[in-house]
């Protein structure tokens, strides 16, 4: 059984004063939630130790992420992050591959299946990226850009490694934009996505992908509906605790 998973992606939003009145906001909301979805946050790495002790201050239940790590555990990289900084600051998953990382900062899908590497070797959940730009879309490539992206990110992982990845499709024409995919594009997406998982070897039927792309809680019901669909990551909604809340709450998954 796929668990669910709604999660946050703050980006370079809130400072550490900011941070934690979100979560506590957020967790005044949430302290009774008994349902399916595990949730969590990726704060900028600025806040994430205060995201940390906010966690345990409240004894709260949110997972905590990173928005990206450097696949080395130390050196001369000026400006990067390592997966043992993050292991001091007892981080639940990494997002890799975002299209901001690849879009803005030329990141490849070579570099990106390094990072997953790393991130499984240092006990985090690599949440892998994917997604087309519109152009690509409409020039009916994006099932092919989509698995280019996923074979090549995942390359060289065994099966039993791919069983610890969650991805998250993401269309590049609906971040932020205010532009969602339908429910039936986003389905048939996430179908297509596990089936290549399955030809990667894995039991696909077990790994949780995600959609990303706009989401809130009016539009949460209908993704979370679809077969192939097992979440959420989250940008601009999950900046107020009240809108993302209620994306949890509403979430209606099939298998849960």
């Amino acid at each position: 059984m796929r668990i669910p998973h709604i999660l946050g992606n703050w980006k370079m939003h809130k400072t550490r004063a900011e941070a934690r009145e979100t979560l506590e906001a957020f967790w005044q909301l949430m302290a009774d939630y008994e349902g399916p979805v595990r949730f969590g946050f990726a704060p900028p790495f600025t806040a994430l130790e205060t995201a940390l002790r906010t966690r345990e201050a409240l004894g709260a239940r949110f997972l905590l992420g990173a928005q990206n790590l450097y696949p080395e555990p130390r050196g001369a990289f000026t400006g990067e992050i390592s997966p043992v900084m993050l292991q001091d600051l007892s981080v639940d998953f990494v997002i890799l591959g975002h299209s901001e990382r690849r879009h803005i900062f030329g990141e490849t899908s070579s570099l990106v299946a390094r990072k997953v590497r790393a991130a499984l070797d240092h006990g985090f959940v690599p949440v892998v990226c994917v997604g087309e730009t519109l152009e690509e879309r409409e020039a009916g490539r994006a099932v092919e850009v989509v698995e280019t992206q996923l074979r090549e990110s995942l390359a060289g992982l065994a099966p039993e490694d791919l069983q610890r990845v969650i991805i998250a499709y993401e269309p590049v024409w609906a971040i932020g934009t205010g532009h969602t995919a339908t429910p039936e594009q986003a389905q048939e997406m996430h179908a297509q996505v596990r089936r290549v998982l399955a030809d990667l070897g894995a039991r696909a039927e077990e790994i949780p992908v995600l959609y990303g792309g706009s989401v809130k809680p009016e539009n949460i019901e209908g993704l979370s509906a679809q077969p192939d669909i097992d979440g959420a990551l989250v940008g601009g909604a999950s900046l107020k605790a009240e809108s993302f809340a209620a994306i949890i709450r509403r979430a209606r998954f099939s298998r849960a």
